[in-house]
């Protein structure tokens, strides 16, 4: 476990580092998986379903806020009906000016959401939104939760009907209109999904703000739970077939992504809370602390050890010479001068032990005052 949470520091470490590339890089792949996959469910327009123009708009959005990619992704959609049907484009241009009135007056800042709802229905792992917005948002975020699952119900509905579509004659047109309507907003299928997005992030946002031990988990658990029930009863009741399969592999998947969510966002020691109380002159306040679990990332040392060069040989004997005494060097004097210093005596050096003793120790003392400078490189 302490693996995990020193991986968790070091990924925060290397985000606030560099926090900026790799935000633009996320939102580059978010807009290029987005336009790629609305090209591919009713890339109509074959100009405009090119991978050059899916991969120029990806470029566009990334140095733009994340506004400017949902409302490139929904001119890109239109785009797409015009080629398709006149009556087409008429219906999905009302939807999305409705959708717009109510997502831009109370979810302004959840752009991403609308881009990851369709996205997550299309990998079949829609069970994820829900579960972790109730851990890391709140209950309004379900405006841009609905808009992005009528977005998705919608792109199906005209990828099957795009072949029959036609624009002879007004009462054609309106004729299909009706069906486009009535398809997409009478679709049980959706209206199921929709009801069990909204009972699970209400249920995980209330129980993972409880002052419960492990709280986030539960309300993870309960969340998958939910999911899988509703969308079970709803089958059984309005006759939809939904496969169960992949209903409890989306749910498990979602269960996992919301323990990463808990690593990061809410790791505590449930170990160490305590229970505190508090007055003054009006209420009592009773305070659960629970502290946070961090792990500090260890740090590495390394130790640099210079190389030897070489080995110097050196003579021993020339050494003890040179730091032999003066008196015991011989003494180089002109002839002349040898017969005035006989009568003189000459000082004689000191012999035996002590003098050998002596000699070694500076020798040895040469030797290594030498060897280390070899060693520091120093001159």
């Amino acid at each position: 476990m302490d693996n995990l949470f020193v991986i968790r520091e070091k990924m925060r470490e290397l985000y606030a580092a560099h926090s900026r590339v790799f935000d633009k890089g996320i939102q580059f792949v978010l807009a290029l998986v987005t336009f790629y996959l609305i090209n591919g469910n009713v890339g109509f327009m074959k100009a405009a379903a090119s991978p050059v123009a899916t991969l120029a708009l990806a470029v566009i959005c990334t140095f733009f806020p994340m506004i400017i990619t949902v409302l490139l992704a929904t001119a890109l959609i239109l785009v797409h009906m015009f080629a398709a049907s006149v009556s087409a484009l008429a219906v999905t241009a009302l939807i999305f000016l409705v959708m717009y009135i109510f997502y831009l007056r109370l979810t302004p800042k959840m752009a991403i959401v609308v881009l990851l709802t369709p996205i997550a229905f299309a990998f079949n792992i829609p069970y994820i939104i829900p579960i972790a917005l109730g851990l890391v948002a709140t209950p309004i975020s379900l405006v841009a939760v609905i808009c992005g699952t009528i977005v998705y119900y919608m792109m199906a509905y005209v990828k099957k009907a795009a072949p029959g579509m036609e624009s002879s004659g007004k009462a054609k047109m309106m004729t299909e209109i009706t069906a486009y309507v009535k398809q997409v907003f009478q679709n049980k299928e959706m209206w199921i999904a929709i009801a069990a997005f909204i009972i699970c992030l209400f249920l995980v946002y209330t129980i993972h703000r409880q002052a419960a031990d492990h709280a986030w988990k539960i309300a993870i658990a309960a969340g998958a739970v939910a999911n899988i029930i509703v969308i079970a009863i709803g089958d059984v009741a309005l006759g939809v077939h939904t496969s169960y399969v992949g209903l409890i592999f989306g749910n498990i998947f979602a269960v996992i992504i919301g323990l990463i969510l808990e690593l990061f966002f809410f790791s505590v020691d449930y170990a160490k809370s305590e229970n505190l109380q508090y007055e003054d002159d009006e209420y009592y306040y009773y305070v659960k602390a629970v502290p946070k679990l961090s792990v500090a990332t260890p740090e590495k040392t390394v130790k640099r050890i210079n190389e030897r060069h070489g080995t110097e040989i050196m003579d021993t004997n020339k050494i003890r010479k040179n730091r032999q005494p003066k008196n015991d060097r011989a003494e180089k004097v002109h002839p002349n001068q040898r017969q005035s210093n006989q009568g003189r005596k000459r000082p004689t050096a000191k012999k035996g032990p002590s003098a050998k003793k002596h000699d070694i120790d500076e020798v040895n003392k040469l030797l290594l005052t030498q060897s280390l400078k070899k060693d520091l490189n120093m001159k």
